[in-house]
């Protein structure tokens, strides 16, 4: 995961903030498949997302960064440079929730991938 500093929310209007953020994710994640985790993204299962993943281990680039958007949501300039864009669900998590379901989501892709028993 690319993990990047939140703009604070009272410099600007909401496009400003995500702007502001997105420049700087898009210079993290410079080399990256870039994967947004984004309400309008495609949800999937755990056994779809450990199949993704292992398909993205498999094909250059080999690096692969997944982003959450700040308390704004992400700019349009990151959801346009996303390779792939996928939900959490249909609700709406605050971000740094989201970061832990993230994590969790793909801990548990891993697991599924290397046959160990934390997926039943």
């Amino acid at each position: 995961m690319v993990e990047v500093k939140d703009e604070p929310l009272d410099r600007g209007t909401s496009l400003e903030i995500r702007q502001r953020e997105a420049d700087r994710i898009l210079a993290a994640a410079d080399g990256y498949r870039l994967i947004a985790f984004d309400l309008g993204g495609r949800a999937l299962t755990s056994v779809e997302l450990a199949a993704r993943v292992m398909d993205w281990e498999e094909q250059a680039p080999q690096r692969t960064a997944f982003v959450i958007g700040g308390a704004e949501g992400l700019a349009p300039s990151v959801l346009e440079r996303a390779d792939a864009s996928l939900s959490l669900g249909p609700f709406t998590l605050p971000h740094q929730l989201a970061r832990v379901v993230a994590a969790e989501q793909l801990y548990r892709a891993l697991t599924i991938n290397r046959g160990l028993p934390y997926h039943r």
